[in-house]
């Protein structure tokens, strides 16, 4: 029997309003793709993304313009040649890798060297909002062990304290989203540094990060927008301390497997991140994040609605998915 996919568009409300430095959003939109094959079917998620050119409309054309090729049998290996890294790769790739699963009946976890997978310790995000609002965020969140906290502005030192004060016993990453420039960094670094602050994710705009490899890191600087794939690392060397890995920049599971192998050899810390999306998009995420030093899967947490079944989440603790979600 030949493969059959499709292809839907999804929406999840977020509970609130989820606010970074580029904009606010009250649902998180998502692509999913299902791969039949022989009674089975494997399913991945994707999160377009404005901020790398990803639109709904293209990436779900993207994905139906590769509808002969995923029919015919493509395999793995040849969709990373025959897509370039971003949403779309990613949904197809983790579907390919579920179906391969559900086909073999070996778990995914089983074929990446994730036997035995363990809950892991996920970081909750606040949004980005006046000093006063953050701390309550942070305030009603001060018994979650890991906080990530949305910043880039003028007001951002005071939100720094803010969230520190009302969150005492959290450790911190602060992310900028490319929010920083070269005339407030070392001052935002430093006040960081006396404040505990644990980690910072890409504080300046990706490609004008030079500064990086003069200034001090008293605190450790992760690369997010700067990273996609394995290729991208060896020009970070000495302007970052870690790199954050996320399915939908990698392009999907397979990318992000080997981008993890070379940031280690390099010896970047590692971060698993996420876009804003549903247990199905974090499934696979999970498995990639065995071992890492920070983990930031709350997607499902963020949302008013998940999937059914999703993943199993005990406070900041969330668990590696059930195969009859994903793998």
């Amino acid at each position: 029997m030949a493969r059959v996919i499709s292809v839907e568009a999804e929406r999840f409300p977020i509970a609130g309003t989820f606010t970074i430095s580029r904009g606010s959003k009250i649902e998180a939109e998502v692509i999913t793709v299902a791969i039949g094959d022989n009674g089975h079917v494997g399913r991945g998620e994707c999160v377009p993304y404005k901020r790398y050119g990803e639109t709904m409309e293209g990436v779900r054309a993207a994905i139906e313009a590769m509808r002969g090729r995923i029919e015919g049998g493509i395999d793995r290996a040849a969709l990373l040649s025959a897509m370039p890294a971003g949403a779309a790769r990613n949904a197809i790739d983790c579907a390919l890798w579920d179906l391969e699963a559900k086909l073999s009946g070996s778990p995914v976890a089983d074929a990446i060297g994730a036997a035995s997978p363990k809950a892991l310790e996920t970081a909750y995000t606040l949004s980005l909002g006046a000093p006063e609002a953050m701390a309550a965020q942070a305030s009603a969140n001060a018994s979650r062990p890991l906080l990530k906290v949305k910043i880039g502005g003028d007001d951002d030192l005071a939100r720094i304290r803010a969230v520190t004060e009302a969150a005492p016993q959290s450790r911190i990453i602060l992310d900028a989203n490319e929010g920083w420039t070269d005339d407030n960094i070392e001052a935002n670094l430093a006040f960081a540094a006396r404040q505990g602050i644990a980690l910072i994710e890409q504080p300046l705009p990706a490609g004008r990060d030079g500064i990086l490899r003069e200034i001090a890191h008293p605190v450790p600087i992760c690369a997010d927008e700067s990273v996609h794939e394995a290729k991208d690392l060896d020009s970070l060397v000495g302007l970052y301390d870690a790199v954050n890995i996320k399915l939908d920049k990698s392009g999907g599971l397979t990318e992000a497997l080997k981008l993890r192998e070379r940031a280690q050899e390099l010896g970047f810390g590692i971060m698993v991140g996420c876009m804003v999306g549903t247990s199905l998009a974090m499934a696979p995420a999970v498995l990639l994040a065995q071992g890492a030093d920070f983990v930031d899967l709350d997607g499902p947490l963020l949302l008013a609605r998940d999937r059914d079944p999703g993943l199993v989440y005990q406070g900041s603790l969330v668990s590696p998915p059930d195969r009859a979600l994903w793998g």
